[in-house]
């Protein structure tokens, strides 16, 4: 379709108004985002070198506006594919290290997980409200769906490649490598869960959440050149999610609002406006993340889940609308998204499901209801 944003091809299908919002709730999500992603690596760098955690924040934050003004998306794809090394190296080691800590080594680890039900799947009844195996399933393909075909950050990298072909590698590429990725990622906090059960007195009661156990293994216990490497995986990983949250959320104000109504010149003036967007998005993240240093939060990870599906669940309804149906129109897709807001408040307000859940239940019920409430308008 020759599109720079996922967000031009619902003004395609749908109309304007709709392509505006959804990208602008896009950017509002990225701001979040950036300002977890920007937190929790700083309270490892904390942890580890004793640096006030609001310096750390705006170490990392200005280092990465700097590289992603400059560099635009080239300079982000090509620092995901370095850092991406460092990142699976630094977990990879992490992994061996630490089970290389026990006494029985891997073998005590894995025993030590099985006997405490770290390998269990989950309760396989079909309850909505726990964290049950069918839950994280369904939440998984919801919220992947969403991510990676709504998502600008991960759509830019898609619309860089050179043909629909290499589009297709590079989303296989991601699919096969994800999987043993997340599960080298979780293994760490299960080797964690085995090390300190066998030295429990390893394991400081000042420990604020955690959010900071791995930072203070790292620490503690591994070599001093060591402990370089694996701030830099943590780091390298952080740094790769900013620039492209940075430039796709730029790209999305300049694509879909800048240039769509304010300005439609020439090129170089919105490269100038990019770079702009750029710094500000940055500078504004950067605030969130010092608000959150502020704040007394048990998970963020549990807190990042509940925005992701709060924001962003009904959008994945709305392009699974757009490309499904012939009959879905404008009208009942406004109705769609303002009745799947009305539906996450109310299951965030009663708990009706579990928080990893969110995503799905605003997906559904975006494509059930602008689908039906489309029959009431004229066709076209």
């Amino acid at each position: 379709m020759n599109i720079t944003t996922a967000y031009e091809y619902l003004e395609i299908r749908f109309n304007v108004f709709i392509r505006v919002i959804c990208s602008l709730a896009f950017i509002i999500f990225q701001v979040g985002r950036m300002g977890v992603v920007l937190f929790l690596p700083s309270i490892a760098l904390n942890v580890v070198t004793g640096l006030d955690i609001f310096l750390c924040i705006g170490i990392m934050g200005v280092c990465s506006i700097l590289y992603t003004m400059i560099g635009g998306i080239e300079a982000v794809v090509w620092t995901d594919a370095i850092q991406v090394i460092i990142l699976l190296g630094g977990a990879i080691f992490a992994v061996i290290y630490i089970s290389c800590s026990l006494p029985g080594g891997l073998g005590e680890t894995i025993d030590i997980a099985v006997a405490n039900g770290k390998f269990d799947l989950g309760a396989t009844n079909f309850d909505l409200k726990d964290a049950t195996m069918w839950t994280v399933i369904i939440a998984a393909c919801f919220t992947h769906l969403t991510t990676y075909g709504t998502d600008q950050s991960m759509v830019q990298r898609y619309l860089t490649t050179s043909s629909m072909k290499e589009a297709r590698k590079s989303v296989w590429t991601n699919a096969i490598l994800t999987v043993p990725a997340t599960l080298i990622f979780f293994f760490i906090g299960t080797a964690l869960y085995a090390y300190y059960k066998v030295y429990p007195e390893n394991l400081s009661i000042s420990i604020p959440n955690g959010d900071a156990i791995f930072p203070w293994y790292i620490f503690t216990q591994l070599p001093v050149g060591i402990v370089g490497l694996l701030i830099s995986g943590i780091f390298a990983a952080a740094m790769s999610t900013l620039s492209g949250s940075m430039n796709s959320a730029a790209t999305a104000y300049i694509v879909d609002i800048y240039s769509r109504f304010f300005h439609k010149g020439e090129g170089g003036n919105e490269l100038r406006a990019a770079r702009m967007a750029t710094c500000v998005i940055g500078i504004i993240s950067l605030s969130f993340a010092f608000l959150m240093a502020t704040w007394n939060i048990a998970s963020l990870w549990d807190e990042f889940n509940k925005i992701l599906g709060l924001i962003l669940g009904s959008m994945g309804g709305l392009f699974m609308l757009g490309m499904l149906t012939k009959r879905a129109n404008s009208g009942g897709a406004i109705i769609g998204i303002v009745a799947s807001i009305i539906v996450q408040l109310f299951v965030a307000r009663f708990q009706t499901f579990h928080l990893l859940l969110y995503t799905a239940s605003g997906f559904i019920s975006c494509f059930v209801i602008g689908y039906l409430a489309s029959l009431f308008f004229k066709k076209k």
